[in-house]
C-alpha cells in the first residue's frame, strides 16, 4: 500500500526536507515569482501563466481554451487515468494512439494511424512519458500539416529539452504542469497552465484551496516518513488505513478537477525554488525503466531481498488498475502499449545507485 501512496519527492525526503516542507511559509510575492519563472522558461508573459489546483485541471483548461466542446483529442495509449479525466472535463472525446517501445509515447506514424480512423481530430496531447523526449520535429510537422492543436503535458518532463534543443513546454499552443506527487516538480498538489499562443485569452484563477486540502498537502511528507518507518516492521497498514478512512490521505488520481482554485502561497514558494534549482543543475527523466519477463516473480524476489519495486508507471495501459474497468480501451488495437504495460519495471527514486546494484543483478535474471 505504501508504494502506491507515498511517491515522488516525499519518498526520499531527508529530515530537513520534511521540515522545510511542513513549515514552509509563503506570501503573494511567491505567486508572482513562480509565474515569472514559468513565463521566462516557456517564452511567454507572466499574465499568461495561471496557477491551478492540479495538473489535470490545467490540462482541461488548456483544451477548453484551444478547442471547442465535442472535439476529438489524441492521447497516448499508455497513460494515467488523470489525462482521460482532463479530456472529459473539457467536454472532448478521447482518441488513443499507440506508442513506441523505446520512448513510451506515440510517434508521427502512430498519430497517422489514429488520424486515419478519426479524420476529425482537433488536438493532440504531448506527454513525453517519464521525461523521455518525443521526436518533436516529426510530430510538429504532422500537427502543422493537419492543423492539430498541440498541448504539452509536462507532468513528467519539466526542465527537459527536446532533441532539437527547445524546451519541452515551449512548442505547443499551451502547456500544463503538475506539482503533484511523483511529478517533475513536486509540492504534493498544484499545477500551472502556460499559454504560448498569443491568440488565446489568459485564464485568471485566484481562489485559494480549502484549509483541509492545504493541510493534507502540508503534512504529506511527514506522514510518509512515519509510514516508511512503520513499513520496516510491517505495520504500515495500521497507519495508512485510518488516515485514508478520514480522507487525510488522498491518492493522486482520486483528486478532483477544479478550474477555479490555485495552490497555496507556500506551495508556490516550494515550486519556484525547485525551478530555480533546475536552472543550476538541469533536469533528467524522473524515472528509468527496464523490461522483464515474469514481472510478478521478479518483484517478489526483489521484495524478499528488501527492495520495494511495486511503484509501476503503468501496469495497465491506462493506469491505475482500479479505474481500468471504466476505460473504453481495446487492447488488441494498441498492442505495443498493452505489451509494455505487462513488462515494464521502474527503478525507484528512493534507492541510491550503490543500493540498487544488488537489485539490478536480480532484474538481469528476468530480462
Amino acid at each position: 500500500m505504501s508504494s502506491r501512496l507515498f511517491l515522488g519527492q516525499a519518498s526520499n525526503y531527508r529530515a530537513k526536507d520534511v521540515l522545510r516542507h511542513t513549515f514552509a511559509i509563503g506570501s503573494r510575492k511567491w505567486s508572482d515569482i513562480l509565474k515569472v519563472e514559468l513565463a521566462a522558461r516557456y517564452g511567454t508573459t507572466k499574465s499568461r501563466v495561471s496557477l491551478m489546483s492540479n495538473g489535470r485541471s490545467a490540462l482541461a483548461a488548456a483544451l477548453k481554451l484551444t478547442v471547442s466542446a465535442g472535439s476529438k483529442v489524441i492521447i497516448n495509449a499508455f497513460t494515467c487515468y488523470a489525462v482521460l479525466q482532463a479530456v472529459e472535463k473539457a467536454g472532448c472525446e478521447i482518441v488513443y494512439a499507440d506508442i513506441d517501445e523505446k520512448t513510451l509515447s506515440f510517434t508521427a506514424d502512430t498519430l497517422k494511424a489514429a488520424l486515419k480512423k478519426h479524420p476529425d481530430v482537433k488536438a493532440i496531447i504531448l506527454q513525453n512519458t517519464l521525461g523521455i523526449p518525443m521526436d518533436i520535429k516529426k510530430i510538429e510537422q504532422f500537427a502543422t500539416e493537419h492543423e492539430l492543436v498541440m498541448i504539452e503535458d509536462l507532468a513528467h518532463c519539466a526542465g527537459i529539452k527536446y532533441r532539437d534543443g527547445r524546451e519541452i513546454g515551449s512548442v505547443g499552443a499551451a502547456a500544463a504542469l503538475s506539482f503533484g506527487k511523483g511529478k517533475s516538480l513536486d509540492a504534493i498538489t498544484g499545477g500551472a497552465l502556460v499559454i504560448n499562443d498569443k491568440s488565446i485569452s489568459p485564464l485568471h484563477v485566484e481562489k485559494r484551496p480549502k484549509l483541509s486540502d492545504s493541510l493534507r498537502a502540508r503534512w504529506y511528507p511527514l506522514l510518509a516518513t512515519i509510514g516508511r518507518g512503520l513499513s520496516r516492521i510491517h505495520l504500515e497498514k495500521y497507519w495508512y488505513g485510518p488516515l485514508i478512512k478520514i480522507h487525510f490521505i488522498e491518492r493522486a488520481v482520486d483528486a478532483k478537477l477544479d478550474l477555479k482554485t490555485r495552490p497555496t502561497y507556500w506551495q508556490d514558494k516550494l515550486i519556484a525554488r525547485q525551478i530555480q534549482n533546475i536552472k543550476k543543475q538541469g533536469a533528467t527523466p524522473i524515472r528509468t525503466f527496464v523490461y522483464v519477463k515474469n514481472r510478478k516473480d521478479c518483484i517478489e524476489k526483489l521484495a524478499k531481498n528488501g527492495y520495494n519495486f511495486r511503484e509501476i508507471w503503468y501496469d495497465v495501459p491506462i493506469s491505475p488498475v482500479r479505474y481500468y474497468s471504466k476505460v473504453n480501451f481495446n487492447e488488441k488495437e494498441f498492442p505495443v502499449a498493452t505489451a509494455v504495460s505487462g513488462k515494464i519495471v521502474n527503478l525507484p527514486t528512493y534507492y541510491g545507485k550503490k543500493a540498487l546494484i544488488p537489485a539490478l543483478k536480480i532484474i538481469k535474471e528476468y530480462q
